[in-house]
């Protein structure tokens, strides 16, 4: 029995394109988490960022792993549907959170997003993983686009910094270069999207998103969540987010201290 908020379509889509929209899953928890994102600007953690670049205009801000610090997110986290219905999606009896992810477009802001799968960046290895992406702001050019399927790819794409388009780390021919999806002629997905939506994508989906040319700010909440196959590896060098001192070791299920459990199907149906 899948969570209402699903349909048994929207679960065969995550499964075959690696992405479907979920409308108003975050709806009852917009105004909370537009007080979340006021706190993480006005106090940035120590891994935010402005991302400028060299003849670009606007600001766009990003930062992460802030939840047990902000009790607006916290609290989203723990009572939001997204725990459970992330679990229908990834097929998973059990979901653990791995952090949140702020990322704040203002208006004018003519940076876009680059081409991306968040998995190269983490030191998460598994099917089971789910990424929602939920604007605070009604968008259409500025929202997030996904490229069905691609979390099938045998190779993942090289993770590169945004701003100076380096690779994160030296490809030793595991990593694809990253692809240019238009021109390439890939299927794009793309919503026009109202406050509290979100798009559920799989860790290995290439996404990416325009700048934001818009005259209107484009807040958005990103919560990454992982299931019962998720397992710690390694990097060939350091992970975003890096979680530095966790002491973890490859093929280990990842710390329930630092990445707790947050909803399990047995405590569901009691």
């Amino acid at each position: 029995m899948s969570h209402p908020m699903l349909t048994q379509e929207d679960i065969e889509t995550f499964q075959r394109d690696g992405v479907v929209l979920i409308r108003g899953l975050f709806a009852d928890h917009v105004e909370a988490l537009r007080a979340g994102v006021a706190a993480n600007m006005a106090a940035p953690g120590p891994y935010a960022s402005e991302n400028r670049k060299e003849g670009h205009t606007g600001l766009f801000f990003d930062d992460y792993c802030n939840w047990t610090r902000i009790p607006e997110f916290a609290e989203v986290i723990r009572t939001s549907k997204a725990a459970a219905v992330a679990a229908d999606l990834m097929g998973s009896d059990n979901v653990q959170v791995f952090h949140d992810h702020v990322l704040v477009k203002e208006p004018g802001t003519s940076m876009a997003t680059p081409w991306h799968q968040d998995g190269p960046y983490y030191f998460v290895q598994g099917q089971q993983t789910v990424s929602f992406w939920s604007p605070l702001d009604e968008v259409s050019e500025a929202s997030l686009r996904c490229v069905a399927g691609s979390h099938r790819w045998p190779k993942d794409v090289l993770p590169t910094r945004w701003v100076s388009d380096e690779g994160f780390f030296a490809d030793e021919g595991q990593y694809m270069p990253v692809p240019d999806p238009e021109a390439e002629g890939m299927r794009i997905v793309e919503y026009a999207m109202q406050p509290g939506d979100a798009v559920a994508f799989n860790y290995r989906t290439l996404h990416g998103a325009r700048g934001n040319t818009s005259n209107a700010r484009r807040r958005a909440f990103s919560l990454r969540l992982i299931g019962d196959d998720a397992r710690y590896t390694e990097r060939p060098g350091p992970t975003s987010p890096p979680f530095p001192g966790h002491d973890m070791i490859p093929g280990q299920k990842l710390r329930k201290d630092w990445f707790p459990v947050i909803w399990t199907r047995r405590e569901a149906a009691e």
